[in-house]
């Protein structure tokens, strides 16, 4: 049985076109739209359906009509949405048990035939990485025999001397032979934790959190004790000391920007803050970075380990979501436990593959990365301002939505009551992927809420298939 999705009609990929013009600047609120003829016309279309996309328009609150005066586009493209509520899990550290809906999504959303709201990895065509390429190609022509071999299992010393120059600028003075090369953001988890814990350990942890965090913690044994998160803020001070007060917990779990899903940022004063109960309750913080490079401001957030260089802090980062997620490369920083560190990876991987490693080296060192960054930032901020506006338009009024300032990963709530499993369900059979929210916790919570990703390359069909979620959420409310 053919299961793809049929193709819009007409008129709704003219009204798309408007809407990415409008995106893109090139038509600004207040601005007179063509008239619908003058559309007809440049677009080949019969009146009726050009009639028929301005009416869509107006309906999604992108254009008005003015009596006798025509189209303009509105001054306000998406209205305010109220964020999501705080997070308030229940304080008592949980069982996780999260791999197999998890793998279930995975499946899906590895699927090229399922439009790409759900995993938040970035697409090739976004990343645009063909110069990283060059260099990896370049290496296996010249070095190429010289890289076919184990590697040192910290890593390759050119990368990590690299590694530790860009920590240098955020004000992390991190040496070169404190920095471990792992295979990816999670490898790097996994030691991290490895060296803090042990089976049957409490660790703490911001409320949502990534799904892929706590299949870290189911694999080792290990309970949740999730924290309250605000969505902008992030983790609660107060609750983290009152928590730590109360019971043993080994360790301390926490994004350092841009929380997935919430995209919360926690400022330098609350990290410091946090740093202080965590010091004296002598409970080690293990902060993931991955999305500190995609900021969206001019200050990109400063690390845990940047702000306080004694502090018992490991760092964990990876280049997966900002230029290639197949490489594989992550690391590690660290100011203590270096020979724990290091076993742990042995006994994990014994090393990572040489030959890419030189390559990400090469290309750091010829200023690549840094061009590259500064356009996917605004390609990821782009994307989910798009997907803002479609949620605008489209999801029930009551909807919550974050307001992430990087990352590429937009949270809704839905009013109480609402069933965000059911609405996968129905998206699944129209052949769209997304995250239910009750997979950012190891608990019962978030059954209301959903994570998009905003990953992928803008088009018609992500825009179609986010507009197809609102529908079917507003069927399920009705």
């Amino acid at each position: 049985m053919d299961q793809r999705t049929p193709s819009p009609p007409l008129y709704e990929t003219l009204a798309a076109g408007v809407t990415t013009l409008i995106d893109n600047g090139l038509l600004r609120p207040g601005m007179r739209a063509r008239s619908v003829r003058a559309f007809a016309a440049q677009h080949g279309v019969s009146l009726t359906t050009a009639v028929q996309a301005y009416r869509l328009l107006e309906d999604r609150g992108v254009l008005e009509a003015r009596p006798k005066s025509g189209f303009y586009v509105t001054q306000r493209s998406h209205r305010q949405r109220e964020l999501p509520t705080a997070s308030q899990p229940p304080q008592r550290a949980s069982t996780v048990a999260v791999s197999n809906p998890v793998f279930s999504v995975l499946s899906y959303a590895g699927d090229p035939s399922y439009a790409p709201l759900g995993c938040a990895i970035p697409s090739a065509g976004l990343l645009a990485a063909e110069r990283l390429d060059r260099h990896l190609a370049r290496c296996a022509r010249v070095h190429g025999r010289h890289y076919n071999i184990y590697a040192d299992p910290h890593g390759d010393a050119e990368l990590r001397g690299q590694i530790s120059a860009r920590a240098l600028r955020l004000g992390h003075a991190v040496p070169p032979e404190g920095v471990l090369i792992t295979n990816g953001c999670t490898e790097a988890l996994n030691i991290a934790l490895s060296v803090t814990t042990r089976p049957g350990d409490t660790v703490a942890i911001e409320s949502p959190t990534y799904f892929g965090l706590l299949q870290v913690l189911e694999a080792r044994g290990l309970r949740a004790l999730e924290l309250p998160t605000d969505p902008t803020s992030g983790v609660d001070v107060k609750a983290l000391d009152k928590a730590l007060g109360k019971r043993r917990v080994a360790a301390c779990l926490l994004a350092s920007s841009f929380n997935n899903p919430l995209g919360s940022r926690i400022d330098d004063a609350r990290k410091v803050a946090i740093i202080r109960v965590l010091t004296r309750y002598r409970v080690p913080l293990i902060e993931d970075d991955i999305y500190g490079d995609i900021s969206f401001g001019d200050d990109r957030p400063r690390p845990f380990a940047a702000i306080s260089p004694t502090a018992d802090i490991i760092l964990c980062s990876s280049f997966s979501k900002t230029i290639a997620p197949g490489y594989r490369i992550g690391w590690l920083a660290a100011n203590r436990r270096h020979d724990e560190i290091l076993a742990a990876k042995f006994a994990l991987s014994l090393s990572g593959a040489a030959l890419p490693q030189k390559a990400m080296a090469d290309f750091l060192k010829s200023g690549g990365y840094d061009a590259h960054l500064r356009r996917i930032r605004k390609v990821f901020a782009d994307n989910i301002d798009r997907m803002r506006r479609v949620v605008d338009r489209s999801f029930p009024r009551d909807t919550r939505m974050t307001d992430p300032k990087g990352g590429f990963v937009l949270w809704l709530e839905l009013p109480d009551g609402f069933d965000s499993d059911t609405l996968y369900q129905r998206a699944i059979r129209e052949r769209i992927c997304f995250v239910p929210g009750g997979l950012f916790t190891a608990g019962r919570g978030y059954r209301n809420c959903l994570r998009l990703s905003c990953s992928h390359d803008w088009d018609a069909r992500v825009e179609r298939s986010v507009a197809r979620l609102g529908e079917l959420a507003h069927e399920l409310l009705a």
